[in-house]
C-alpha cells in the first residue's frame, strides 16, 4: 500500500460524516432564522474535518503506542498496527493536521466576527485549541480520558453542545430557539456510536485495562445506556420541532430514528460483541441522514 493510501486509512473516512452532522445542524437552525452564511458554513465544515482527521491519527496512534490495537481488535486495522505508518510519522502528520486546522478555525473566527469582537474571537479561538487539545488526550499520555470512561462525556460537549450550539452563535451571535435541545440530540446519538464501538471492543479494551464506559457498566447496564442514548435523542429532536415548527415538512428528518430504534433491540439481542461492528455504521449514517434531511427541509 502507498504512502497516500495509508494515510487515507489512517484518516478513517467512515467516521467523517458523523463530524458534519453537528455542523449541518447548527447551520440548519440557523437558517430557519435567516441567519445563514455560506463562508461561514465552508469554514466550519473543513475545521471540523479537521479535528476529526487529528483524532483520528491520534487514536491511531495512541492506542498502537499503548498495545490496545492488538489481535484482539475487531474493527478495521489501523495504520500503525498494520504497519503502513510508523510513530514518527503519525506524530508528524498530527502536527501538521492540527496547524493547518487552527488556521482554518482562524478564518472562521474571523468570517464570523471580523474585527468587530475582539472577547468573542478569543473564546472561541480558545475553543479550537481545546478541542485540538481534547483530539488527541483521548487516547494519547498516561491520563488519556478514553481509558478513564470519560469518551463519552467529551464526545457529547464537542460533538453536539460544541458542534450544534457553536456553529449555531457563528451566525447569529447569540443562543436561542431551542437549540440545546437539537444539540443534545446530535450529541447523545454520537455518544450512541462510540458506546457501540466500545461495546464491540469491551473485551479487547478490559485486558489491556482501557476502561471504557461499556467495561465500566458491564453487558447489562450498557445496554441500557445505549437504548437510553437513542430514546433520549429522539425525546429532544421532537420537543425542538414541536417548540421551533408549524409545517409537517419539517418533521421528516425524525425518519432517521426507525434504523436507530430497530439499533436498540439488535443490541439488546447481541450475545456476540465483534457483531455489533455493522452497527456502527448504521448509528453513524442514521445520525448523518437526521442532520442533512434537517439541513435539506430547511433549505426547501
Amino acid at each position: 500500500m502507498s504512502k497516500v493510501k495509508a494515510w487515507i486509512s489512517a484518516a478513517r473516512l467512515r467516521t467523517l460524516p458523523l463530524s458534519i452532522s453537528g455542523i449541518l445542524t447548527g447551520s440548519a437552525a440557523a437558517m430557519l432564522i435567516n441567519k445563514f452564511n455560506p463562508l461561514i458554513f465552508v469554514f466550519a465544515m473543513l475545521t471540523t474535518l479537521g479535528f476529526q482527521i487529528l483524532s483520528n491519527f491520534a487514536n491511531d496512534y495512541g492506542d498502537g503506542v499503548k498495545g490496545t490495537d492488538n489481535a484482539d481488535r475487531v474493527g478495521p486495522a489501523r495504520a500503525m498496527q498494520s504497519g503502513l505508518l510508523t510513530a514518527k510519522e503519525l506524530k508528524m502528520g498530527m502536527v501538521i493536521t492540527a496547524i493547518i486546522t487552527l488556521l482554518i478555525a482562524s478564518m472562521l473566527i474571523f468570517a464570523a466576527f471580523g474585527n468587530e469582537n475582539f472577547i468573542l474571537s478569543l473564546i472561541f479561538f480558545n475553543l479550537g485549541i481545546a478541542a485540538i487539545v481534547a483530539a488527541i488526550t483521548y487516547t494519547v499520555g498516561k491520563k488519556a480520558y478514553g481509558y478513564r470512561a470519560l469518551g463519552d462525556v467529551f464526545v457529547f460537549l464537542f460533538f453536539g453542545l460544541l458542534g450544534v450550539m457553536g456553529s449555531y452563535f457563528l451566525y447569529t451571535h447569540q443562543l436561542q430557539h431551542h437549540i440545546y435541545l437539537i444539540a443534545a440530540t446530535i450529541g447523545l446519538l454520537s455518544a450512541a456510536v462510540l458506546n457501540l464501538n466500545n461495546m464491540r471492543d469491551r473485551f479487547a479494551d478490559a485486558k489491556v485495562n482501557k476502561n471504557t464506559l461499556a467495561v465500566v457498566l458491564g453487558e447489562k447496564n450498557v445496554k441500557h445506556y445505549h437504548a437510553a442514548l437513542i430514546i433520549i435523542a429522539l425525546g429532544s429532536a421532537v420537543s425542538y420541532f414541536i417548540l421551533t415548527n408549524e409545517i409537517v415538512l419539517q418533521y421528516v428528518p425524525l425518519i432517521a430514528f426507525l434504523p436507530l430504534l430497530l439499533n436498540i433491540f439488535t443490541v439488546y439481542k447481541n450475545v456476540n460483541p465483534p457483531l455489533l461492528d455493522p452497527e456502527l455504521k448504521k448509528v453513524a449514517l442514521s445520525t448523518f441522514l437526521f442532520s442533512l434531511l434537517f439541513f435539506i427541509t430547511t433549505l426547501i
